[in-house]
């Protein structure tokens, strides 16, 4: 008899305290705004979150390199064309010289004229080595390019077909080395220096030559590329 009392008034002693726990708990909650309440709710449900670690967004570098040039160079850029829609592109200092956006790029071989002390662009056309007689223009634009400039060359299409032996030999003089062995439409891209000598160690002339077996564009290889820096103080 007196355990069930004894466990009776436990039990009372129980509710009468969860009673009054519900009833402070009640109360308090009154006290507390909805908003502050939904704020630890949204805090507690961050702390399980884990964190997302985003990369930061590459910075563009001058003429879409992958990596800058160093202070006091020149960015250079130069892409041949590709089939017949993939048009050259010439650019320096993060300015296109010859490109479809600004149309002044043709069939042929392209070239821009920069001047190597201000970075400007004096010159540019193309010449078309499909239809016409136009290695003597060729020449006559070489020729005519000051001492002292840079000349960036690349074909679209075809750059060799109608292209003479002394138009080669001009090219061939301002250090290319591949300009003999140009056939029906390979991607070509050159730079060379008028009157001063570039560093030996940067990109200066590459070729892809047309193979059926092997060409991205039907009847046309891959577009090729040369880009890299040029020191400011050559001259």
């Amino acid at each position: 008899m007196w355990l069930n009392r004894h466990y009776l008034g436990k039990l009372t002693g129980l509710l009468f305290t969860s009673l009054a726990a519900w009833y402070l708990g009640y109360k308090f909650a009154g006290l507390i705004s909805k908003e502050t309440i939904t704020a630890s709710i949204a805090t507690l449900q961050d702390i399980g979150k884990k964190p997302v670690l985003r990369a930061p967004v590459p910075k563009r570098q001058k003429c879409d390199h992958w990596s800058p040039c160093l202070p006091g160079n020149y960015a250079y850029r130069i892409l041949s064309g590709g089939g017949r829609e993939r048009l050259a592109k010439i650019c320096f200092e993060d300015e296109l010289l010859i490109s479809e956006k600004k149309g002044n790029v043709g069939r042929g071989i392209n070239i821009a004229i920069v001047n190597y002390k201000t970075g400007k662009v004096t010159s540019v056309n193309f010449f078309d080595m499909w239809e016409g007689e136009h290695s003597g223009e060729m020449i006559a634009f070489i020729k005519d390019a000051p001492e002292g400039s840079l000349l960036l060359m690349t074909t679209h299409d075809d750059g060799s077909t109608r292209l003479k032996n002394d138009a080669k030999k001009i090219v061939e003089e301002l250090g290319s080395k591949e300009i003999w062995n140009m056939k029906f439409r390979s991607s070509w891209a050159f730079i060379a220096a008028k009157g001063f000598k570039l560093p030996d160690d940067i990109q200066k002339e590459k070729i892809n030559y047309s193979d059926r077996k092997k060409n991205r564009y039907g009847g046309w290889p891959a577009e090729i590329q040369i880009e890299g820096c040029i020191p400011r103080n050559l001259i």
